[in-house]
């Protein structure tokens, strides 16, 4: 098995992980309060969540837009040989530990896997390839060598890389809004194209037909962000839970790859935009 074919949750294969590790604010995304290490409320015997089909609609939209990349199911087949926390609760408490870090590992390794298929020059390529090495074979270790890992510091050592490909693939002279805070902003007629939008925070911003070609979003925050009509087709390091996390209809171009969310099937179509006489 490849290290990209095993960066999507196989949820069949998991423990529910992600529904028992993190704990829930009661919110627009959380209906209720739930501590940490405490199952959520939905979670059937099998492991599956019983309210999956109306998430949204039972206040459970946070659910619906987070991603663990595949690490719920390595932790629950690899790091513990399919023991689950049910049949081995002396272990839950580290295995929900190890669920943290695994997911982070698996994170950077998509953005490494993404950033191989921006094709980057030859010597750039090789540290990226020599690092998604790294990274997974840090995930292969021990529950104990996973725990004692320092997480910032190899983000930190692979976030050098991930930038350097990412200035490379962008389009020259793209506007910096990197970490920028752009709340609910009427961005429509903003030009996006190569544009800096790592870390922004684009909750509930208006990107209604905006050409977002080869811009870098990695870590944007797309919370409520109206995407209709907009060209995210060649856009920068854009996972799936990001998508999931906005609003788009039929004419929202997606990169190849990511799936259009049920969701958004519901909402009005972007009117077309007639030229005047």
């Amino acid at each position: 098995m490849t290290v990209a074919s095993g960066l999507r949750a196989d949820c069949a294969r998991c423990f529910g992980l992600c529904c028992v590790a993190p704990a829930f604010a009661a919110s627009a995304d959380f209906a209720v309060d739930k501590p940490a290490g405490q199952p959520c409320r939905n979670l059937d015997a099998d492991f599956g969540c019983g309210i999956h089909p109306q998430l949204r609609e039972r206040g459970f939209a946070g659910c619906t837009v987070f991603d663990c990349f595949g690490a719920g199911q390595r932790v629950a087949q690899q790091t513990y040989g399919g023991r689950d926390w049910r049949s081995a609760p002396e272990q839950a408490a580290q295995m929900f530990d190890v669920f943290a870090v695994m997911r982070s590992l698996h994170e950077l390794l998509w953005y490494l896997t993404e950033a191989l298929r921006l094709g980057p020059p030859a010597e750039l390529a090789a540290q990226l390839s020599a690092a998604q090495a790294e990274t997974d074979a840090l995930a292969a270790g021990s529950p104990q060598d996973l725990l004692a890992l320092d997480l910032d510091e190899h983000r930190a050592k692979l976030n050098v890389l991930l930038s350097r490909t990412a200035e490379l693939a962008r389009v020259r002279g793209g506007a910096d809004h990197r970490g920028a805070v752009l709340v609910g902003r009427d961005l429509r007629r903003v030009d996006l194209r190569g544009a800096n939008l790592r870390g922004a925070t684009l909750i509930g911003a208006d990107l209604r037909g905006a050409d977002l070609a080869r811009a870098d979003l990695t870590g944007a925050d797309l919370r409520g962000a109206d995407l209709r009509g907009a060209d995210l087709s060649e856009a920068l390091f854009l996972h799936q839970a990001q998508v999931d996390a906005a609003r788009g209809d039929r004419q929202t171009r997606l990169p190849a790859g990511l799936d259009r969310p049920a969701h958004w099937s519901a909402l009005p179509l972007t009117p077309r935009r007639t030229r005047r006489r």
